[in-house]
């Protein structure tokens, strides 16, 4: 983009800017003729995707800003007044802790309100969770979280649900996506004054606070054993300076388990100062809390993200502790709650477990095994959430349990998304009960390791910012798509199945299917002859390219041998993965 371009661009958002935060960001950087930043800033808009926006905090058009929450919220108001009927206008809105995630979410609320939208808007900072429970309990059309999730600090984002709690599908997506991209200059906003006067601006907490925190506790499996026991288990917990620590807090407490809350994490802090990147996923932003966990001789440690959606756990290993990845957390969820719900006799007809195609089969082996049917959805909690709808409305299944390997699970119908406030108390719950059976959270994963096999599973993934990034990364696609490697690891590659055209072919006969009954998405699969299957998709929701890899080793095979050859195998891969990334 030319310099004039840039600065007719750049003219245009100081006039529709009125936060001078953001605005004197923009005047510097063209007094300073700085056109690299400017064309990184203006070079195209801010995309609003599928579930919504994401970008780094800034003044400009490719930026989280006051200017472009309002302009994203006019396309949403407009798509609402279009679907929803008169008296059912009403959108709840939430938000963590990010640096001015009050701000978007006020301006969204107050564009909202100048369309006719009654906006309900949380007194402070409230999970996702929550946000998602809020929008079925008050009967609204839609709802919005102000959240980058876990990315780093100098991000924010803006995710969107609808009606049934759920971030938005098809047709629901695109369809908000055209009304956003249509926006131009008239932007509908009103003061907060106006839209009290109107009944079109309402501050709500304890009115669903209570019935959450209510709901959460209520999913307990083994409450009897809790109140009796619950005692006896020591927790360490970190919100990584997120919205968790409340929710978190009170729900264990009330359940009568003992919480250590790490001090230095605890308070809502959007510059994240202890951590690099405020993801219970990574030990370095775990580490804290195993410092924690090792002084206390704690029985479980627990992280959430920022917006608390997203639950990590470790647990004791001899002197150490261990860190579970999001499969085997989810495993270990899935044997707890399926065991327990046949044990107890709550297990209903037609039970359903569902995850994503990137998530281990291992889960989806437990479920079966107790009856369950299993179901597998595109990466992303929202095709979990567009399940349990139909689940709802065809009665054809009752939902379970369901999760993602990125830490995301959902052990109740009440919510549509991930939830790590609930998915705290049933792992605190799971531990308390390997306990009373003698034995380790270890030992629970190992026994079901024996039982279906050892798994094995890796996520490697680069980064690639700016506009080159994302053509550096179309050109990885395109060339796996053309040329499917051979071999990974050294092990034959039979099939490759691309989800953009539900397509499966076989690479030994060259036989094509189109057997993939999913939505179309850009990602291709790599089924190796000995079963193991590798996946490889660019995020939706940061500038990078995401390539994972599960391994089974044979069923029946001692232990400690299967992690050796699991190993083995992964090693090869994950050179061989390294090998096909270009430079960052």
């Amino acid at each position: 983009m030319d310099h004039n371009e840039l600065i007719t661009k750049a003219k245009d958002y100081l006039k529709k800017e009125d936060n001078p935060h953001f605005s004197k960001q923009v005047e510097a950087l063209l007094t300073q003729e700085n056109w690299e930043e400017l064309n990184d800033r203006f070079y195209t808009d801010l995309s609003f995707g599928t579930g919504g926006l994401r970008g780094v905090i800034g003044g400009g058009l490719n930026r989280m800003n006051p200017y472009t929450v309002r302009k994203a919220t006019q396309g949403l108001a407009n798509y609402i007044v279009k679907h929803a009927p008169q008296g059912k206008r009403r959108v709840v809105l939430s938000y963590d802790s990010r640096h001015f995630s009050d701000l978007f979410a006020e301006q969204a609320a107050l564009v909202f309100a100048g369309n006719g939208i009654e906006a309900h808007l949380f007194t402070s900072l409230r999970p996702t969770p929550e946000l998602s429970y809020a929008v079925r309990e008050l009967k609204c059309c839609a709802g919005v979280m102000v959240t980058a999730s876990h990315n780093p600090a100098e991000y924010n984002g803006y995710k969107v649900y609808w009606e049934d709690g759920a971030q938005i599908t098809s047709p629901h997506d695109t369809g908000i996506i055209s009304e956003v991209r249509a926006v131009n200059e008239e932007i509908n906003v009103i003061s907060k004054e106006e839209a009290i006067h109107k009944n079109l601006f309402f501050m709500i907490d304890k009115s669903i606070d209570v019935p959450y925190l209510d709901m959460v506790i209520a999913q307990s499996l083994r409450p009897e054993l809790v109140k009796e026991k619950g005692r006896d288990l020591k927790v360490v917990y970190t919100p990584l300076h997120g919205c968790g620590t409340v929710p978190v807090e009170e729900a264990l407490t009330k359940m009568g388990i003992r919480v250590i809350t790490v001090k230095e994490q605890r308070e809502p802090d959007g510059a994240f100062p202890t951590v690099a990147f405020p993801n219970p996923e990574i030990t370095e932003a775990m580490q804290m809390a195993l410092d924690y966990a090792k002084r206390e001789k704690a029985d479980l440690v627990m992280g959430t993200d920022p917006d608390a959606d997203r639950l990590g756990i470790a647990v004791p290993d001899g002197d150490d502790y261990t860190l579970i990845t999001g499969n085997q957390l989810g495993a270990l969820l899935t044997d707890y709650i399926f065991l327990s719900r046949k044990e107890l006799g709550s297990l209903p007809t037609h039970p359903a477990f569902v995850n994503t195609i990137v998530t281990t089969d291992l889960q989806n082996r437990i479920a079966e095994s107790y009856g369950a049917d299993t179901f597998k959805v595109l990466t992303g909690f929202k095709f979990i959430g567009e399940k349990m709808r139909e689940f709802e409305e065809t009665g054809s299944h009752h939902y379970v349990f369901g999760g993602e390997e990125s830490y995301g699970f959902l052990v109740e119908n009440e919510v549509r998304d991930k939830d790590a406030v609930s998915a705290a108390t049933m792992s605190a719950e799971m531990a308390l009960w390997n306990v009373t059976q003698g034995r380790t959270v270890l030992d629970h994963l190992n026994d079901i390791y024996t039982r279906f096999g050892y798994y094995e599973e890796t996520l490697i993934s680069q980064y690639f910012k700016g506009q080159s990034g994302q053509e550096v990364m179309s050109s990885l696609m395109t060339k796996l798509r053309k040329t499917p490697p051979a071999e990974l690891g050294g092990i034959k590659v039979t099939a490759f199945k691309d989800y953009k055209d539900g397509t499966t072919r076989n690479l030994l006969t060259s036989e094509l299917d189109t057997n993939i009954d999913l939505p179309s998405s850009n990602v291709l699969q790599f089924v190796l002859e000995d079963g193991s299957l590798i996946t490889a998709r660019p995020s939706g929701t940061e500038p990078k390219i995401k390539f994972y890899a599960s391994i089974c080793g044979k069923k029946g095979l001692d232990l400690k041998e299967a992690k050796k050859q699991v190993s083995t195998k992964m090693k090869a891969i994950e050179k061989d993965i390294l090998a096909m990334m270009p430079a960052s």
